[in-house]
């Protein structure tokens, strides 16, 4: 039996970040009331706002206090006065480096009644879980530059692969594959990348051994790019690096209809640090303040971050109730909804209730 009481943690960030998470806030209160859990959920102002006001933007301290959470839920971070990379690498990589997430879990899914850019596109063709290495890669910093700002600088950026950090990465996908339609997909360029790619091809066809009933296979990173707008319905299970996980999720999330619909997770599988849920579009921070932005990214990140939890019935029920209103949107964010940010909320949480 999963716990039934829980500490959250919760970033609203910036812009609509704040607004989406409220509504994701009032799902997870619901679902907690239907199905039996209860959260202690703590505030803390971290994002764009304070790092302008303060000079921060992850004191030790508070990184301390995330830490004796179970999860963390984050709506969104930026606002255009502050410079690139200054979030990114100070609050969203660092939390993921030193929490140790190393999986990046991005569902990809068509939901009936929602538009999509690619014709004859159908929701049963379209439902597969991108597994992304998150610790390691392209990410990891290391490079270094050489006469910067000449007619002769140089700039080396390295991609870092393990076989710890890969084999982890994998196992992961595999066990998700085993409860699902039992198909992974390894997305590399084996042709070009050949000491990277080895070592991921490797390690899936040691690991696949441990999984017969896993049916496996290998797709190019840029072959994959083509498969997700015409055959989306071949994947099951991605497995695949940081960089190109982060490529090809923006790509589903266009073809599941935008990432006003796209939800992750960051994880700590062990549970020796908290995990974190995010919608993954930005602070948006020319619409803030309107009630146009579509919160069901975050309330799918909050299914997501109530599975993780181990309430699996309560996460099924937050999604079906998020899907479900998006048959009666007008459009899937804007001001041309039909409904607002709060009030899109409000519905689902009465769906919630019911379920």
């Amino acid at each position: 039996m999963p716990n039934t009481h829980h500490r959250v943690a919760v970033i609203p960030g910036d812009g609509v970040g704040i607004e989406v998470t409220a509504e994701a806030i009032k799902a997870l209160d619901a679902a907690g009331d239907r199905f039996g859990f209860t959260t202690e959920q703590t505030e803390y102002d971290l994002g764009g706002s304070r790092y302008l006001t303060t000079g921060e933007v992850l004191p030790e301290s508070v990184q301390v206090e995330l830490d004796d959470h179970e999860v963390i839920l984050l709506g969104a971070v930026g606002t255009p006065d502050v410079p690139p990379g200054v979030l990114e690498r100070g609050l969203l990589l660092k939390l993921r480096f030193d929490f140790d997430q190393y999986i990046n879990l991005r569902p990809v899914k068509l939901y009936p009644g929602v538009p999509t850019p690619i014709a004859g596109l159908t929701p049963e063709r379209c439902d597969l879980l991108v597994i992304r290495e998150n610790t390691e890669g392209m990410y990891t910093g290391v490079g270094g530059e050489f006469k910067k700002g000449t007619p002769l600088e140089i700039a080396t950026q390295e991609s870092l692969n393990t076989r710890y950090g890969v084999e982890r990465a994998v196992r992961f996908a595999f066990d998700r594959a085993a409860e699902r339609r039992q198909k992974l997909t390894l997305c590399h360029k084996t042709n070009v990348l050949t000491f990277a790619a080895d070592l991921w091809q490797r390690t899936v066809n040691e690991v696949a051994t441990e999984y017969p009933s896993v049916e496996v296979d290998y797709v190019h990173v840029d072959a994959a790019c083509l498969y997700l707008v015409n055959s989306p319905e071949r994947f099951d299970v991605i497995v695949t690096d940081n960089l190109f996980g982060d490529i090809i999720t923006d790509l589903g999330a266009a073809v599941q209809g935008g990432l006003g619909l796209a939800a992750s997770g960051n994880l700590n599988p062990s549970g020796a640090h908290p995990s974190m849920f995010e919608p993954v579009h930005g602070s948006a921070p020319d619409i803030a303040g309107n009630g146009w932005a579509n919160p069901v990214a975050a309330v799918f990140s909050a299914a997501l971050c109530i599975a993780h939890l181990g309430h699996s019935e309560a996460a099924a029920a937050v999604e079906s109730a998020a899907a479900s209103v998006l048959p009666e949107l007008k459009t899937m964010g804007g001001p041309d909804m039909g409904m607002s940010t709060p009030e899109i909320g409000d519905l689902i949480a009465e769906r919630i209730a019911r379920a």
